[in-house]
């Protein structure tokens, strides 16, 4: 965690209210960090559905093959994430950790190894002392509460310079449901599924076929369309769980994502996705400047969003408006190499609302000092008409400062 708050932190923290079904709580074993909590237990005192999303890296984290095993059983009792050390590229060593990481949580909640979901985040390529935490997890247990979230989420950063909590509420058939999550996340943010760790708790009773198809529809438009240095990380890790404790208020159980009776639901989740994930790319390491980047006119939905992670993951962008340069000749460039169709004199691209080129050249009525104003907000929207097709697509990323290299540069110092 650096000294100072990202300048585009929330000037206020949501109020997080309990999720009944889950208590929560965090300890410091000093796995890399000094006088701060580093790991956080979650504990289901009934069994609740979970749903997993997880990176597409070809060199995952233990954690993330340990969650992928359990995720077939459908069901969590307890959930161990630590911060400070990634548990990746570890070996045999990696595999030992998690075992007896999850051996020691089900020992302590009272379940089997199969309902244990494990995260971890941080150093890659250092062996993880999980008997660090294995000794504190029996106290945690009894520690635990439910109006933890805050705490939970502070246990859980890394780079991060803030906690990042969400909370919506929906009904599901005249029944209020609840919907908390956590994220952590600053850098090694690219969108490939979940690009941090995050999790979401609701007390809805919803079973995990339909919870996975839930989670997996609403990462789409939210985690995979952040980036901060379109660097993937071992651990991404994003998991939804049900407790399914509205069923005492009557709540019927809702076993097909397509019942409408998730209608609701389904668009809080969404947007509880979208808070979270843009709250990450606001702590982008470094980042002075958020961006959105919406692509219109591409052939198709996924042309338009590789030509929006083209201009968002471009250092060449990120640099300019990170100087507040409106270049958009960069932009230009960004496209270009994006592999997807463009015709190059049919591009409009805007800064905020002004047209800084049409018909593949710069706009006539062209104002530097306009689009210089534009540079100068803290949220600025690029927005690229490729004139091809019905194509769109929007993706945020934030700009790219001297500070990030300096994090990025002694990190594991």
């Amino acid at each position: 965690m650096s000294g100072s708050v990202s300048p585009l932190a929330p000037k206020s923290f949501a109020e997080m209210p309990p999720v009944r079904g889950v208590r929560m709580a965090t300890a410091a074993a000093g796995i890399k960090y000094k006088n701060r909590t580093d790991v956080l237990l979650m504990v289901f005192d009934e069994p609740a559905a979970v749903a997993g999303v997880f990176t597409r890296s070809r060199c995952p984290s233990a954690p993330v093959d340990f969650c992928r095993q359990n995720l077939a059983g459908g069901v969590a009792r307890a959930v161990v994430v630590n911060s400070g050390n990634a548990n990746a590229f570890t070996g045999k060593k990696g595999k030992a950790a998690t075992e007896l990481t999850a051996q020691s949580a089900s020992e302590a909640v009272g379940c089997s190894i199969g309902e244990v979901f494990l995260a971890s985040t941080g150093v890659i390529g250092e062996p993880l002392d999980a008997t660090k935490f294995a000794g504190v997890l029996s106290d945690m247990t009894t520690e635990a509460a439910s109006d933890f979230w805050f705490e939970a989420a502070k246990a859980i950063m890394t780079t991060d310079t803030y906690p990042k909590v969400s909370t919506r509420s929906a009904k599901i058939g005249g029944v209020t449901v609840t919907i908390n999550g956590i994220a952590k996340g600053a850098g090694m943010i690219a969108p490939d599924m979940a690009t941090m760790l995050s999790f979401v708790v609701t007390d809805a009773d919803i079973a995990p076929e339909a919870l996975q198809v839930l989670l997996s529809e609403g990462t789409g438009p939210t985690f995979n369309s952040v980036t901060v240095d379109s660097d993937t990380s071992t651990s991404d890790t994003l998991m939804l769980f049900a407790t399914r404790a509205a069923a005492r208020d009557g709540q019927k159980a809702v076993t097909d994502a397509t019942d409408p009776a998730l209608d609701g639901f389904r668009a809080a989740l969404n947007d509880l996705l979208r808070d979270l994930a843009l709250q990450v790319v606001r702590d982008g390491e470094g980042a002075r400047k958020m961006v959105a980047v919406t692509v219109e006119g591409a052939e198709s939905d996924l042309a338009a969003k590789r030509i929006g992670l083209s201009v968002a993951n471009s250092p060449l962008v990120k640099t300019a408006v990170a100087g507040e340069d409106a270049n958009w000749g960069r932009v230009v460039m960004a496209v270009g190499k994006s592999g997807e169709m463009a015709d190059r004199d049919r591009l409009a691209i805007w800064f905020g609302d002004v047209r800084v080129a049409v018909d593949g050249e710069r706009d006539p009525s062209y104002s530097e000092a306009a689009a210089s104003a534009v540079m100068k907000e803290e949220d600025i929207a690029i927005r690229v008409e490729i004139g091809l097709g019905s194509g769109k697509a929007t993706v945020y990323t934030c700009d790219l400062t001297k500070e990030y290299v300096e994090i990025n540069g002694d990190y594991r110092s």
